[in-house]
């Protein structure tokens, strides 16, 4: 069978591997393909979180010389067994609902991920992260590329975005993704009351619907117009949801339970971007697992924990994945302040009813001189490319071919999570 480009994309890959000997990543697109109902949720903590107080080698006595009041102690820590070099682990204290699913194997965590020459700022780390580019922080970013993907006309609510800005990761050439940061609010802005708002929003449908043939500035408005208007009600089912489980009453917790109520009510969104932040811990990180690091943890496990089991509960859980990574790591060493700068390489996890759960990659070794580090042995070495774990979602999750969407091939060495 001759397979021509035109007929690739055409018909995908799901057609033309059948009744051929495909290699596996093409086997693993062709069955993401089948399932369109999957969808994938992004948390991304901002700030940088410290990667070393979350997942902890509490056997390295470098690790408690080198952080002498913001080490978790070792009899804390909610162990996770060892990872591939034989070295213990464990979860940060506050992370119980995360060791709950890792116990029940869907959780996965991706040691020491990231990238060469890590940048240290904010903004241009987050920014890479976005692009999945380190050589280019700006441009589009690697969601925004997949939603392009899609079939056109496309989905108004292809993607939901909880929090206030869009994203560099969401920035795309075709998608426009809605920032609904508070989905009760989310409704047609209208100064009258009544039936009269009800006639306007009606006449606003009837205008948008006009396709303005030979005008095409007008016909841009027109199709935007249309598409906020399509997603009011869908928007609305969402934020009416009534979850099986409470929800902590947290930002964090809340976007969550919209997401939810989203997945549950069949909104249709194939992305979601969750953010929460307060992780650029340069001062007062708390000692034995408490104070401000502490209460992030918290709010991160016990978010996802309500989240994780509500979908479960509804029965959806085999078609959710949750990704959470942060744009870098903090410094080994505590700082005069009871907290961290900024690092290089940090952790990645994965959750959901199909991840394969497990430890993947090896935990740095904290001794100075240990070819895990850098920068003087002041930051932890990347190990596992964060590319490499985008391919793995692409590929075998939403059923595309990541190598145009990632500009490269970073298959090899990605972490088996699916």
């Amino acid at each position: 069978m001759r397979i021509s480009r035109r007929l690739f994309i055409r018909d995908g890959v799901a057609t033309v591997t059948l009744g051929l000997a495909a290699p596996a990543f093409l086997s693993a697109i062709a069955e993401a393909q089948g399932l369109p109902s999957r969808r994938l949720v992004v948390v991304y903590l901002g700030g940088g979180n410290d990667a070393l107080n979350t997942l902890i080698s509490y056997q390295d006595a470098n690790y408690y010389s080198r952080r002498p009041t913001i080490a978790i102690p070792a009899g804390q820590v909610l162990q996770v067994g060892a990872d591939a070099s034989g070295r213990p682990l464990g979860l940060h204290p506050r992370l119980g609902g995360l060791w709950n699913i890792f116990n029940e194997g869907r959780l996965a965590v991706v040691q020491r991920t990231g990238y060469a020459n890590s940048s240290r700022s904010h903004f241009e780390a987050s920014d890479i992260w976005g692009t999945a580019n380190p050589q280019s922080s700006t441009g589009s970013g690697w969601l925004g590329r997949y939603l392009d993907t899609l079939p056109r006309p496309a989905d108004a609510l292809a993607a939901w975005n909880t929090s206030g800005e869009t994203p560099r990761a969401l920035l795309s050439g075709q998608t426009g993704v809605p920032a609904i940061p508070n989905g009760s609010t989310y409704t047609y802005a209208s100064p009258n009351r009544g039936s009269a708002a009800l006639e306007e929003r009606s006449a606003a449908q009837i205008m948008s619907a006009n396709p303005a043939s030979g005008r095409p500035h007008l016909a841009f408005v027109n199709s935007t117009s249309r598409a906020a208007l399509e997603t009011l009600d869908r928007v609305a089912q969402a934020t009416s949801y009534t979850p099986t489980i409470a929800y902590p009453n947290t930002g964090f917790g809340l976007a969550l339970r919209t997401v939810a109520g989203a997945i549950v009510r069949g909104v249709g969104s194939r992305v979601y971007w969750v953010q929460t932040g307060g992780f650029d811990t340069h001062a007062q990180q708390g000692s034995a697992g408490g104070a401000a690091y502490g209460n992030l943890m918290g709010t991160l496990g016990d978010g996802l924990w309500a989240f994780y089991s509500d979908v479960r509960n509804q029965g959806l859980i085999n078609d959710t994945t949750v990704i959470v990574f942060s744009e870098f790591g903090r410094r080994i060493s505590e700082n005069g302040s009871g907290g961290t700068d900024h690092g290089a390489a940090g952790v990645m996890m994965a959750m959901g009813g199909m991840v394969r759960g497990g430890l993947h990659g090896t935990a740095a070794l904290l001794a100075p001189g240990s070819p895990t580090l850098e920068n003087n042995s002041g930051d932890v070495r990347y190990e596992t490319d964060f590319r490499s774990v985008y391919a793995r979602v692409l590929d075998q999750w939403l059923g595309v071919n990541s190598i145009p969407i990632l500009n490269g091939d970073f298959r090899a060495g990605a972490p088996a999570i699916f």
